[in-house]
């Protein structure tokens, strides 16, 4: 076999391997998450590149007012802050309450809450998977399944916008 032929062979079958590979996963430069249809969405460059449907918190659909009310905010937040040991399988802290919302509280004479974040499953349920999207059972977290929170969590870096709409 001639040098040329085993360097094209040595060629071919690195780049064949390096085509089986799956694509590193984007990563996304905010999220959105859209009450009303349970759903969430990673964007990038203002296109959707993954989407999950998603639990919410017990208190319904109106938006968050004060503490202990299981709902889901609506605003403009950031991820702030990460927790790989949360007692859900990790979690992606909401910048909740921002300035509207503590504006809101105070008017009401009422704590704001906090806490709210984008996290999997409680620890030891992750068998429960996509079943847990059949109510909403949060405190007024997002939540999703653990396989779908790994995803997210290589996906959305700290800082990263959340909108939460209606």
């Amino acid at each position: 076999m001639k040098i040329g032929t085993v360097a094209s062979v040595i060629l071919f079958a690195a780049l064949s391997a390096f085509a089986q590979q799956p694509p590193a996963p984007a990563k996304a430069d905010s999220i959105l998450v859209l009450k009303k249809d349970h759903l969430l969405e990673l964007l990038s460059a203002g296109k959707v590149i993954r989407t999950y449907k998603v639990a919410l918190g017990s208190g319904g659909l109106p938006p968050k007012e004060r503490q202990g009310d299981a709902r889901t905010p609506e605003g403009h937040y950031v991820i702030d802050s990460r927790n790989a040991a949360s007692q859900y399988h990790k979690a992606l802290h909401i910048s909740y309450p921002n300035a509207d919302d503590r504006k809101r509280a105070a008017r009401l004479g009422v704590a704001p809450g906090g806490d709210v974040m984008i996290h999997g499953l409680p620890n030891g349920k992750g068998l429960i998977g996509a079943a847990h999207r059949l109510y909403d059972w949060t405190l007024g977290c997002v939540a999703v399944t653990d396989q779908e929170i790994d995803e997210i969590w290589t996906m959305v870096p700290t800082g990263t916008p959340v909108e939460i709409r209606p």
